[in-house]
């Protein structure tokens, strides 16, 4: 969940936002956890919801949540995580930290935290670091949290004045990649949504994106801007699966990634693949409109339009200015039969989120439906004229869509041959659009399709992970293990952590995490914890002890927490520690 400024100065309030999303970004690289992107997680920020209804709003068995105080140069940190289910802190810790080593702290309390997790919950491996230090300028740090905090707004007039906090932190850092990513995505968003010229607009997204790669490579956001920009500029279906591939397999949990993959899949035709990715990324980001609005084109293509459109009516209830929804429903209600409604839709809308080449195209093609042949030549003539316009690109491409309605399919196939040379995207999304159905029937149609829609062996393969252990070290580390807990009661020691006691043991940490739930078939917790409880079952039958409270024997025993004692007690045995002290 977001963190809480606790600052006295509330306009610090981007850097508790940025403290938070680089927690997530940290943990999303780990592969076998799933973690709420900050879309969904941000949306729950200042709301008073119990904590078992956001794990449950969300999906998830751990909630972390934690607070930032900034003071001058020294800022404080503090973060607990809580299972969601019982609504019980398992662990909460501090840190007083100086700001100039904000990327070591950041590190520290992922890691931290990530320990705690895999303690709590079951294996996974782990990072020597989960967050890599971006810059030695701190100064150009804070100029990107503030246009990062900006660009999450997604509004134009924000948009730009994230482009001049980047470009403050570029002064200060030109190897700054993040703020570089950061233009990139500004402008790519501009260009998308028409607020810039589309060619000026992805020519800098290119620039920044292409400077962002030569800097880290091994960036999830970073190719998932090369896909975006093998799609939108280069036309190249190939190359954009391929990068979206690679930006998922750096990060499993980028939701944007996940979503835009199971768009690149469905235009393609392949609905299986498509709906499991859709599906991966509502897991990971369930309150995001973005989200659903891909769910709600992935109906559209699958034509099950009703619920397509209610979808689209709740994504616009939520954003009356949802620029994609906007276009889909009115393609959506044409498919549907409801022409009028299309004709008269764009009348009803906000007027600064028209794009007119969408309004003229949706109206045309209302007319053409219902044999309307005067008005259709009119906004047909309206179509030509602005598709000669430099920047017609959505005219032009409603051009082919409305050879098809009627019936021109030689000129259809032209206008997709002249598309294929001049490299332009909206074939790519147009080609397979249920308005051009009836140009399936023809034989050129699948012919283009495997053109346009054709994969260089853009395939993932999963590779099959190999055991850390084999069976000769699983016996020797088992014994070693067994032998240290019988001799030394590690168990005894309260702040006892699976490095801890990798350390102890000497063996890596993802090599006893793996021994415990693999060969043991418990995490490490409940492992500990069952030494514990056994020990405090000792402690009860000795007479000496008749005196010392359950709660004292339990601290005794290991435990640091009353909740957390009474919790395993009651998994391990089946009662309460009172039902079988009675006992």
């Amino acid at each position: 969940l977001p963190f809480v400024n606790l600052s006295t100065n509330q306009d610090n309030e981007y850097f508790c936002d940025g403290i938070s999303e680089e927690i997530i970004n940290a943990l999303a690289k780990i592969k076998s956890l799933k973690v709420t992107s900050r879309t969904s997680s941000f949306l729950l920020k200042d709301k008073n919801i119990p904590i078992k209804q956001i794990g449950k709003e969300l999906g998830v068995s751990t909630i972390i949540e934690g607070s930032v105080r900034l003071s001058g140069d020294i800022i404080r940190i503090t973060a607990q995580l809580i299972q969601a289910e019982e609504d019980f802190h398992f662990w909460s810790e501090t840190w007083d930290r100086k700001l100039e080593n904000i990327f070591e702290i950041q590190d520290e309390i992922s890691l931290i935290i990530a320990d705690r997790i895999r303690e709590q919950f079951g294996h996974f491996e782990l990072q020597e670091h989960l967050v890599e230090k971006q810059t030695d300028n701190i100064d150009a740090y804070e100029y990107s949290l503030k246009a990062h905090f900006l660009r999450n707004k997604w509004n134009p007039e924000d948009v730009k004045r994230a482009i001049s906090f980047y470009e403050k932190a570029l002064e200060l850092d030109l190897k700054h990649t993040e703020s570089h990513l950061g233009l990139a995505e500004c402008y790519s968003f501009l260009g998308t949504t028409g607020f810039m010229p589309f060619e000026e607009a992805w020519r800098k997204s290119a620039k920044y994106t292409n400077n962002a790669l030569e800097l880290n490579s091994h960036s999830s956001g970073v190719h998932f801007q090369l896909a975006n920009q093998a799609f939108f500029i280069d036309c190249d279906y190939s190359k954009s699966l391929k990068e979206m591939q690679k930006a998922i397999e750096i990060n499993p949990n980028n939701a944007d990634a996940q979503q835009f993959i199971s768009f690149l899949y469905i235009i393609a035709g392949d609905k299986e693949r498509s709906s499991n990715h859709l599906d991966i990324a509502i897991s990971i980001n369930p309150l995001s409109e973005e989200t659903h609005f891909f769910r709600a084109y992935y109906h559209y293509m699958i034509e099950d339009y009703p619920q397509a459109l209610e979808m689209l009516d709740r994504c616009l209830s939520v954003n009356d200015k949802n620029i994609p929804a906007h276009s889909i429903k009115s393609l959506c209600l044409l498919k549907l039969g409801k022409y009028d409604e299309v004709i008269g839709y764009f009348d009803t809308i906000p007027p600064d989120v028209i794009i007119q080449g969408e309004k003229t195209g949706s109206i045309a093609l209302a007319y053409a439906f219902r044999d309307d042949a005067v008005n259709t030549a009119i906004y047909l003539d309206q179509l030509k004229e602005r598709a000669k316009d430099p920047n017609g690109f959505t005219e032009d491409s409603y051009l082919f869509l409305m050879h098809v309605a009627m019936g021109e399919y030689d000129q259809a196939f032209a206008w997709v041959s002249q598309a294929i040379k001049n490299k332009s995207s909206l074939l790519l999304v147009r080609y397979s659009d249920p308005i051009a159905n009836s140009l399936r029937t023809d034989p050129r149609y699948n012919q283009f399709h495997k053109l346009i829609f054709e994969i260089d062996g853009a395939s993932m393969h999963q590779k099959k992970k190999k055991a850390l252990l084999d069976n000769k070290k699983i016996r020797t580390y088992t014994a070693r293990l067994i032998n240290h807990i019988a001799e030394n009661k590690p168990y005894l020691e309260p702040n006892l952590s699976l490095r801890t006691l990798a350390a102890q043991i000497d063996i890596h940490p993802n090599q006893l995490s793996w021994l415990i739930n693999e060969s043991l078939g418990k995490n490490f917790n409940q492992f500990i914890n069952h030494y514990r409880i056994e020990f405090f079952k000792a402690l009860t039958r000795d007479p000496k002890n008749a005196n010392i409270t359950i709660i004292g024997l339990a601290y005794d025993s290991g435990f640091n927490s009353k909740t957390v004692f009474n919790t395993y007690f009651k998994k391990e045995t089946g009662l309460s520690p009172r039902q079988f002290l009675n006992q």
